[in-house]
């Protein structure tokens, strides 16, 4: 079997690092590097945190240091959600892999251009890191296979009323993304909200007395308790969701559409504008929007999975 090679794209906190322990066992899927970025906390964080996570799925892949900010704005965190340091509280054995100092921008283009036009990028946080790869290396255009995006929303925001927060914490990042011309899928709130483990499906995972299921459970349990209290139905795996899209498509639907952000409004920074509700359209449908999961058989290929560690 020719495995699909993958760069995955960190801000890694709760739910990324789900989606990573998620995207390891994907026997399709050959992950070619990781990237770190600012977003959820600061990458002082998010680095060791995408090493360490490697280090408890018994990997050693390599992991890049990218943008400590976005391109323009100032960086605003959600420590409130991940806690102090990313993963709730979770802990994760340390990494003892040497560090590189290659930027994470060189490191994807060079594994983009190893994988001659086939890589796909996962991203899961901000997209400082892919856009100023864009910018520096114009020919990734013709290099990147697909960008599958955890972030934006065809309607609605959870930063603001208008906004997702990976969009939203660089809004300029997303629109270089956007306006690439590398074609994009895009999995936004309309579908992630939906993506989500019950509280029931949450505490037998947890239960497991495996270091994987462990971390599960300790990294997990203040991000369920902020849901329930939004009166939401579980844990929302935003994350593992660009991650089994491109493993297990058949879970998913969705919509092609034109989809552009919103950089200079007040309230509507960092809106994905998508003109599937629109009777006037873009003149580029740049971007697969998935709008719906099978929320039971995702739970249970996340549960399963999990479990396998």
């Amino acid at each position: 079997m020719n495995k699909i090679p993958v760069w995955f794209d960190t801000d890694i906190g709760v739910d990324d690092s789900i989606a990573f322990l998620v995207l390891n066992k994907q026997p399709q899927l050959e992950i070619k590097g990781i990237s770190a970025v600012a977003g959820n906390v600061e990458l002082e964080y998010t680095y060791p945190n995408a090493r360490n996570i490697c280090c408890l799925a018994g990997k050693n892949y390599p992991v890049y240091k990218g943008a400590e900010k976005p391109l323009f704005e100032p960086l605003q965190t959600a420590h409130a959600i991940h806690g102090e340091e990313g993963l709730g509280r979770g802990k994760l054995p340390v990494s003892h892999v040497p560090h590189t100092d290659i930027p994470a921008w060189d490191a994807i283009y060079n594994a983009a251009a190893q994988a001659k036009g086939e890589l796909r990028i996962i991203t899961a946080g901000p997209l400082t890191n892919i856009a100023i790869a864009i910018l520096k290396y114009p020919q990734l255009r013709d290099l990147v296979k697909q960008i599958l995006i955890m972030g934006g929303a065809a309607a609605g925001g959870n930063v603001t009323a208008a906004a997702e927060y990976n969009i939203y914490a660089d809004p300029h990042g997303a629109q270089i993304v956007f306006k690439s011309g590398i074609p994009i899928v895009m999995c936004g709130l309309d579908v992630t909200m939906d993506a989500y483990m019950t509280p029931e499906e949450v505490y037998a995972l947890g239960a497991v007395d495996s270091p994987v299921c462990r971390f599960f459970r300790d990294s997990t349990i203040d991000v369920l308790n902020f849901y329930e209290r939004g009166s939401k139905p579980g844990l929302c795996l935003h994350d593992v969701c660009p991650v089994l899209y491109l493993a297990h498509p058949e879970l998913f639907s969705g919509k092609q559409a034109g989809v552009y952000v919103e950089t200079r409004g007040r309230i509507t920074r960092g809106k994905t504008v998508t003109d599937l509700m629109s009777d006037k359209k873009f003149p580029e449908r740049n971007a697969f929007v998935v709008l719906e999961v099978d929320r039971d058989r995702f739970s249970a290929m996340v549960s399963e999975i999990l479990r396998s560690y």
